[in-house]
């Protein structure tokens, strides 16, 4: 049996494909299920409470003030949030979810995309504090991930995705364009979070569907495969332990093999109801590591606190085997999840996962 290791020396050990001295974990909360852990427990802290090992850090807002409406001639909804990007969010009156709005989805040209309020990611005051983020939380012993977020989500998210998909076959300049300045944002991220010594850069695309991905193995291959390997040369030329994440929900198993051979460490959130997570434990273990497997659409929502303990450990034993796993939902845990289901996964990791 492996001596205990620290919260950092487990999640790296595992997520190398090794044997650590038990399988880590963790869980995302939306506001309602953080409301119902407050009251269950009386903590604000859901890691610390649980014991999930990873912690994050993040680039600071950008100081400079854009003005985005400009791109919504028909105005913006009351209470709009906007991104980085300028996509903006409109609130709804169902728990946290939410509608979009698209700036660019009227936008046709280039001169169009050259005169947007682009973010800027390079300035010091949005990333010069990362050394000593990551510093503090290794001074603790945490594993450390930097958030680089998405290429593909972040475009759709500007145009509306059907526009984006005509525009990638109509009017392929156009969606080069957004593609591009959208991948030199993710790679300078990388970078910098790799030479702040984070353990982990954090991103991906959803580009699967429940049986399918959305768009052809052969169309992902041409326009995000490359954008994606240039985001994790930027990491690992800086520091090549920096271990790279990524997650799409769905099926997305036609470009498995991709994602490895561009140098992703790391599969996230393997859905139950979409892949076989044993199968693919099987096929590609000695290539990249998993990160998730209990399914959020079935069995903590409607499975009973037995059932999610079942699935936990059916998960360690056949995908934990040697090491390579993390249990984890395969998304945030949504309303409907009861607190009975949640303690469930936790203490069943903790019971199951040793090695």
């Amino acid at each position: 049996m492996p001596a205990e290791m620290s919260p950092r020396e487990r999640v790296r050990t595992a997520m190398r494909r090794e044997v650590p001295d038990r399988v880590p974990k963790e869980a995302g909360f939306t506001p309602a299920i953080q409301e119902l852990f407050r009251e269950r427990t009386g903590s604000e802290n859901p890691a610390e409470y649980f014991g999930m090992e990873r912690r994050t850090v993040g680039f600071r807002a950008w100081e400079e003030s854009r003005d985005f409406t400009p791109w919504y001639p028909e105005g913006v909804p009351e209470g709009t949030v906007f991104n980085d990007y300028g996509s903006g969010r409109v609130p709804s009156d169902f728990y946290h979810f939410t509608s979009r709005i698209y700036p660019l989805e009227r936008a046709t040209t280039i001169e169009e995309l050259e005169e947007y309020p682009w973010p800027d990611y390079t300035p010091e005051h949005r990333h010069e504090h990362l050394e000593d983020a990551v510093a503090e939380l290794h001074a603790e012993e945490w594993f450390v991930a930097g958030g680089v977020g998405h290429i593909w989500e972040m475009a759709w998210q500007l145009t509306r995705m059907e526009k984006l998909m005509e525009d990638m076959t109509l009017n392929p300049e156009f969606a080069a364009y957004i593609f591009d300045r959208i991948c030199e944002d993710r790679a300078f991220q990388a970078r910098r979070y790799a030479e702040a010594g984070a353990d982990m850069i954090a991103c991906g695309d959803d580009i699967g569907m429940q049986d399918r991905l959305m768009m052809s193995p052969k169309m992902w291959r041409e326009w995000l495969k490359p954008r994606w390997r240039k985001v994790i040369k930027a990491a690992k030329d800086a520091n090549p332990d920096c271990l790279a994440w990524y997650h799409s929900d769905g099926d997305i198993r036609e470009v498995i093999p991709d994602l490895i051979e561009i140098g992703f460490d790391i599969l996230n959130p393997i859905q139950p109801e979409c892949m076989d997570p044993a199968a693919l434990k099987r096929q590609y273990g000695d290539q990249i590591a998993f990160w998730g497997c209990i399914g959020t659409q079935t069995t903590m929502p409607f499975g009973t606190p037995e059932d999610v303990r079942e699935s936990v450990r059916w998960t360690i034993e056949h995908v934990g085997a040697g090491g390579g796993l993390l249990v984890a939902p395969t998304h945030v845990l949504e309303p409907d999840v009861p607190w009975e289901s949640i303690v469930a996964m936790f203490e069943a990791v903790d019971e199951y996962g040793a090695y």
